[in-house]
């Protein structure tokens, strides 16, 4: 019987199922935005670990160079010749060389002009018109009078644009080392004129020409076990993958130029005078202020006459990614010590009478604010000296040395934006020396890995050089316009920079915003300052990769941060939090149906029972008027009864006495995992902020809720009151919800 019992009421239990039963969704990838970016990273080796460090096998080619180099001031023309010592250290036999040939961008038969679009403008300068439809381009591109290797014979040899290949007679195996000399040539460009990072520029009233010279010799590139020969193109954007090692360069100028370059100057006394040398030698004595080795009378002098003889500076430089130089005979010269932590180095300025009053009072100073603010946060300035030179419209780095903009107009005037403009540009091409000069990221690849980071380290150095100065970026909301763009015209941080849209935001104040945030917000000063400076300690003089760096911030702060790669670098997720509902609540021992049925519920289901305080939300009408008022726990028996029964008076003393509670439910428009920051401001005036962890999003990525249990009543609350997170949209992080007024409102107002 009940055999036939079962059976008879199988078929009315599965039409039940059938009625109930909502319909099975179809399965989908693993959309958790806090899943582990295993999928993104390379895998890690023994060349470079899971940690992000350096592995036992890792290893890194080296390049030594010798060169004579001549600047022929009248022709505006440099000729060179070089010997390259090349060390195979990788585990692999080369049958080939890469060298870069930058400066090819500048030939006449450059591709870099044709990959750009073109439209007419109806109204062009007449200078415009000649120079885009009537002029023949600049022609600025080596000339290269032979390779040869080191027995004078001729190499084979391929050039691909700014690339040459050079095909050994014969294998060089691992461990093993060859030379090759290059002699070659090229025409200086005007660079105001024809653009480029380094040229000459023209001082049309005294005839005179102040010379950047960079890439301006045939390079190795780098070989690594990352991607084997980096040996993309120069298109002009994507700037310098290169290799370590040691110069000795001989550079032969008019003899009444003064010359700083990379590396120690060796021949020190026969370039300057004697009463020159000795102000030198007080400048290394001399921390508080800028000492004036050339003085702008002296410069003045200098520059009405132009010699027919010449000088040859001597420098030597080791462990060094790249070399550059400038030569003048307009220069001042200044320079003052610097005390490190471990050692004292020397800030130093070039720059002409067309720079002053401007850079004599700052130029130098944030040349050793640079090196001070960079060496805490990473390590000591390797070098001997740093080196700021004035070249207008310019901003660019090289070891040791670097062009900066920013001069009074002719007037003597200097603007805020001038000045401010320059003492940052010095501040972040000085800053370079760190990334990627000694960490020698990708910058071909990864423009972010230098720009970005040296950014960031920027902001610090501006606020420690002057209080309240007006940094443009760092802080969070500045990110704000670009992040709440067009869709469009937006790339992640990891992206090529050729490719990039909007490059001064995407490579520099985005990176750069998003360490800020995590050192501020996400995971606090000591846990970020400790993990940077491992990362910067680990792979100085090294190649790092992205997946180094975000390792490493990983492994030395245990905070798990793949949300956040995923988010700020691999997308272009925007943060908007808002705040969606609040809901008040008020205590009572009188349950509504509701809550008397959810009472048998938790009785049958094994849970507590009771007895019981209920929170019923203030807009049920069920819930009596008399109990809609503060918490007074003695007035709500259960809980006065339990209180007093289970604590004794010193620890109902340290009981917290909550009065008002509230239910806040937050969403998140925007894509971007952000941690919550909540501030409750009080009818009394006062205010207290919560925190809470990306992590709250991890079950929802769309809402999350809180209860907040107080002791004075809530006025209002505010999401990110200190504009912490980069949220896009503020008009929805208010309750009760304000309406933001108008610029045009507020001038309204002010009539």
């Amino acid at each position: 019987m009940k055999k036939l019992l079962f059976f008879g009421l199988f078929p009315a239990l599965l039409l039940a199922q059938e009625k109930t039963e909502t319909k099975r969704e179809s399965g989908h990838y693993d959309t958790n935005k806090f899943s582990q970016l295993y999928d993104l990273f390379a895998t890690p080796n023994m060349f470079r670990t899971a940690s992000g460090a350096p592995g036992p096998a890792y290893y890194q080619q080296q390049a030594d160079y010798k060169m004579d180099v001549v600047l022929d001031d009248k022709n505006k023309r440099i000729d060179g010749v070089e010997t390259i010592t090349y060390h195979n250290n990788s585990p692999e036999t080369l049958e080939y060389l890469w060298v870069q040939l930058d400066q090819n961008m500048s030939a006449r038969q450059s591709k870099t002009p044709l990959i750009e679009s073109q439209k007419i403008e109806g109204s062009v300068p007449v200078d415009g018109f000649v120079k885009n439809y009537m002029q023949q381009a600049f022609d600025g591109g080596f000339n290269l009078v032979y390779v040869n290797d080191a027995n004078g014979k001729p190499l084979s040899y391929v050039i691909n644009q700014t690339m040459m290949r050079i095909d050994l007679p014969s294998p060089l195996k691992p461990k093993e080392k060859v030379s090759f000399s290059i002699k070659w040539w090229y025409n200086i460009n005007n660079y105001r004129i024809d653009g480029g990072r380094s040229g000459y520029e023209e001082f049309e009233k005294d005839g005179n020409r102040l010379y950047v010279i960079a890439q301006f010799f045939p390079r190795m590139a780098v070989y690594n076990d990352v991607e084997g020969w980096q040996n993309m193109q120069f298109w002009g954007r994507g700037e310098f993958a290169l290799a370590f090692g040691n110069y000795d360069v001989n550079i032969t100028v008019p003899a009444d130029h003064v010359l700083e370059a990379t590396g120690v100057l060796l021949n020190r006394k026969e370039v300057f005078t004697p009463e020159q040398v000795k102000r030198y030698e007080l400048a290394e004595k001399t921390f508080d202020k800028p000492v004036l080795i050339i003085t702008p009378d002296e410069a003045k002098a200098t520059e009405k006459g132009f010699s027919d003889k010449t000088k040859t500076w001597k420098f030597s430089a080791e462990n060094v990614r790249d070399f550059a130089f400038s030569s003048s005979r307009k220069f001042i010269f200044d320079a003052m010590a610097v005390k490190l932590e471990t050692k004292n180095v020397m800030a130093i300025s070039l720059y002409p009478n067309e720079s002053n009053p401007l850079w004599e009072q700052y130029s130098t100073r944030a040349v050793a604010q640079t090196l001070k603010t960079y060496s805490k946060h990473t390590f000591d300035y390797p070098y001997h000296k740093a080196i700021s030179v004035s070249a207008e419209d310019q901003g660019m780095e090289y070891p040791m040395i670097c062009w900066n903009y920013g001069r009074p107009d002719a007037n003597g005037y200097v603007s805020d934006r001038i000045k401010y403009g320059m003492i940052s540009v010095i501040i972040h091409e000085v800053g370079h020396n760190y990334f990627p000069m000694i960490v020698n990221s990708d910058e071909r690849q990864w423009s972010w890995m230098d720009e970005g980071l040296d950014t960031f380290l920027q902001y610090l150095a501006e606020q420690d050089f002057m209080e309240n100065y007006p940094s443009s970026r760092g802080p969070a909301h500045k990110i704000v316009p670009y992040m709440s763009g067009d869709q469009k015209f937006l790339e992640p941080i990891m992206s090529n920079s050729e490719g990039i849209h909007q490059f001064g935001a995407n490579a520099y104040s985005k990176p750069a915003t998003g360490l800020n945030i995590l050192r501020e917000t996400i995971m606090g000063r000591e846990l970020f300052d400790h993990a940077f400076k491992t990362y910067a300690n680990r792979w100085k003089f090294k190649h790092p990769t992205p997946e180094d760096f975000f390792r490493t911030m990983e492994d030395a702060s245990a905070v798990d941060l793949d949300w956040f790669w995923r988010g700020w670098f691999f997308s272009t997720d925007y943060v908007d939090i808002g705040i969606k509902e609040v809901k008040q609540y008020f205590v009572t021992d009188e349950p509504t149906a509701e809550l008397k049925d959810i009472k048998t519920r938790r009785g049958r289901f094994g849970t507590a029972n009771g007895p019981y305080v209920y929170l019923v939300e203030g807009n049920n009408t069920q819930l009596n008027q008399k109990n809609k008022k503060d918490l007074t726990i003695s007035e709500v028996k259960p809980l006065n009864d339990f209180v007093t029964t289970k604590f004794n008076a010193e620890e109902q003393r340290n009981l917290k006495t909550p009065k008002y509670f509230y239910e806040v439910t937050f969403d998140k428009p925007g894509g971007m995992i952000m941690p919550i920051i909540v501030e409750l401001q009080f009818e009394d005036g006062s205010s207290e902020t919560f925190k809470f962890p990306e992590q709250i999003w991890r079950r929802s990525n769309q809402s999350a809720t809180r209860v907040f249990a107080t002791e004075k009543q809530v006025k209002k609350i505010q999401l990110d009151p200190k504009l912490e997170t980069a949220d896009i949209d503020v008009s929805n992080n208010m309750w009760p919800k304000e309406v933001l007024k108008s610029k045009f409102d507020e001038a309204e107002k002010t009539k």
